[in-house]
């Protein structure tokens, strides 16, 4: 395929908050656009290739593809939409000359939506806002276009960007229209107000080559894959280049592979020209934020300003009884080169050494953030284990401060007076409270980044799965005291065993059990919940003692409750600060970091 002129190219990143449909407009865009063949199976979701993501309904990394629109080649860049990926959002927004803003027509703006916003206002970026999801019960289009126009507002856009441009759509339906009132019948008014309102890449292409790298992507036959817009010159096949690295200094690579990206797929070229997205590769331990420009004339561009992380977890060999069991990947310095190879790639995160043998500090966005890469790794046949997560404080004119959020909670109204007397304890302050006629009722906070740790499974819980959460950073501010996470103690195996049916029947009577009959436990694992504070050892493995006497039917009368199965994050955020969770690519277990004493 002939290489798009500079005038035709539209590099458009896709901004929402979690769930309100970028994916799914990108999968309609490819196949509208007439890319695939009529008999073609084309899967949906295309552009979550990772299995975490389509397991979760999340976009967790962000991804390119383009299509053709009559005379024009639109690049789209799909973005996370959760805060605790933000660094994704920061770095790849540096690649578009517009983007588009969804928003669901009921919800209205959303706490992430205030945050990609930001980011892309940021970079004096034009918007066009598409009010997704029309055909949604509750739809409330013209209100939906009032918040985003206030919360432009808030934003202090330009007035410039203020007469943006509105597209009424469903994703799901595949259609769109300028008018609220007027049915669509494809996604034409939207690929039109692409090519009309953004305008094309800016950049000299006679002069010296400059290209950002602002994604990482992987090929099991070429390794890392640098991903960026030429915002100068020519990139060409097997050129010999400079690598301007974030700390100014030089590296010479030469171009092995450049790839156009066509739909969701990766296609090989001889160049690419000014304004193009591409993957390069051609440098094995390339990072985010480096610059591929001219070796006789190099001009580096500005790195890219990342938001420092909030939460730091310490990930650390496996010690315990079970170590090497179940992992491929089991020592320190295994450990050591997978985190610092993600640090690569991810730019938000930051992995500090805390000593010979003693594991990693390893900081991010959120919980979140740090869980996808803890789940990513078991999946890789790492086995490690990680402590509790600890926000991270700075000080400022001699007072300590901790980050806060701000917090959107949806719920039933009758949930509403537990779940504000756990914000109480928590530190949460209500900023704002709004009832809604289906009964339900939102509660804006703004509360410590402490006092959300092990809070989602509560307030699930409390609201009978009802409530609907959401939460972005908002900045630091004074520290808050002390906040309690966990008012219960923990029952922990005082011994190696075998877990039976007839001990977890007794232990039923001292709280909740997390393991089953049947399982393998060992000395310093935490095998339940405490109904009081204190922890308590506990036998596992108790069996009943035989005697010559039977009493009729009494040894079937054991009825066991079945165990609490706690996800990835639950765990990370049950544990106190003397416990730990071990991961295994085949378990979750919570320990303790030195057995209790019977």
């Amino acid at each position: 395929m002939q290489n798009p002129s500079q005038q035709t190219i539209r590099n458009v990143a896709i901004v929402a908050h979690v769930d309100h449909g970028k994916t799914t407009l990108v999968d309609q865009l490819f196949k509208q656009s007439g890319i695939f063949r009529d008999n073609e199976a084309v899967d949906d979701l295309l552009m979550d290739s990772m299995d975490l993501e389509r397991e979760r309904g999340i976009t967790i990394a962000s991804k390119n593809g383009s299509f053709r629109f009559r005379d024009a080649w639109i690049n789209i860049i799909d973005t996370p939409g959760h805060a605790d990926f933000g660094g994704q959002v920061e770095r790849v927004l540096k690649m578009a000359d517009g983007a588009l803003l969804l928003v669901d027509a009921k919800e209205g703006p959303m706490p992430q939506t205030y945050f990609v916003l930001k980011k892309a206002l940021a970079l004096d970026l034009p918007i066009i806002v598409v009010v997704n999801k029309i055909d949604k019960p509750g739809a409330r289009c013209d209100w939906t276009v009032d918040q985003v126009f206030d919360l432009f507002c808030r934003l202090d856009a330009p007035d410039e960007l203020l007469e943006f441009p509105v597209i009424y759509a469903s994703a799901r339906d595949g259609i769109a229209s300028e008018d609220a009132t007027v049915a669509g019948t494809s996604l034409e008014p939207l690929c039109r107000t692409i090519v009309e309102y953004i305008p094309p890449p800016s950049g000299d292409p006679e002069g010296p080559l400059q290209m950002l790298v602002s994604s990482i992507d992987y090929s099991p036959y070429l390794g890392r894959l640098a991903i960026g817009k030429v915002t100068s010159g020519t990139l060409n096949l097997n050129k010999e280049i400079a690598v301007v690295t974030r700390d100014g200094s030089q590296v010479p690579a030469r171009i092995t592979k450049v790839y156009r990206f066509e739909a969701n797929k990766k296609v090989p070229i001889e160049a690419a020209g000014t304004g193009e997205i591409v993957a390069v590769a051609g440098m094995d331990d390339v990072t985010v934020g480096v610059t591929y420009t001219d070796p006789d004339n190099p001009l580096p561009l500005p790195p890219i300003a990342i938001d420092p992380p909030t939460i730091s977890m310490n990930f650390v060999a496996n010690d315990s009884p079970f170590a090497g069991r179940e992992g491929r990947y089991v020592t320190a310095r295994h450990l050591e080169e997978r985190l610092f190879r993600e640090t690569l790639g991810d730019a938000a995160l930051v992995v500090d050494s805390l000593g010979e043998g003693r594991g990693f500090k390893v900081s991010g966005r959120g919980e979140l953030h740090l869980s996808i890469l803890i789940e990513t790794m078991r999946r890789d046949g790492y086995e490690f284990q990680v402590t509790q997560p600890q926000v991270i404080f700075r000080e400022e004119n001699g007072s300590l401060q901790e980050p806060y959020e701000d917090l959107t909670l949806s719920l039933p109204t009758e949930s509403m007076g537990t779940v504000m007397e756990k914000m109480g304890v928590r530190k949460g302050r209500l900023l704002s409270m709004e009832h809604s006629q289906d009964g339900t009722v939102c509660l804006l906070y703004r509360i410590p980044t402490r006092g959300l740790l092990g809070f989602r499974s509560e307030y699930l819980t409390d609201t009978r799965g009802e409530g609907i959460m959401n939460y972005i950073f908002d900045g630091y501010g004074p520290h808050a005291g002390d906040i309690r996470q966990r008012r219960n103690g923990v029952l922990v195996s005082m011994n190696n065993a075998t877990t039976v049916a007839y001990a977890l029947n007794n232990l039923q009577q001292r709280g909740r059990m997390f393991v089953g009959p049947g399982v393998d436990v060992y000395a310093g694992q935490i095998v339940g919940e405490h109904c009081r504070e204190n922890d308590l050892p506990v036998n596992t493995a108790k069996g009943k003692k035989l005697t010559n006497i039977r009493a009729a039917g009494s040894d079937e009368n054991i009825l066991l409750t079945p165990p609490v199965n706690m996800s990835l994050e639950d765990c990370i955020t049950y544990i106190n600060e003397d416990e730990m969770v071990e991961l295994t690519p085949s378990a979750i277990r919570l320990r303790k970091i030195r057995p209790l004493k019977a």
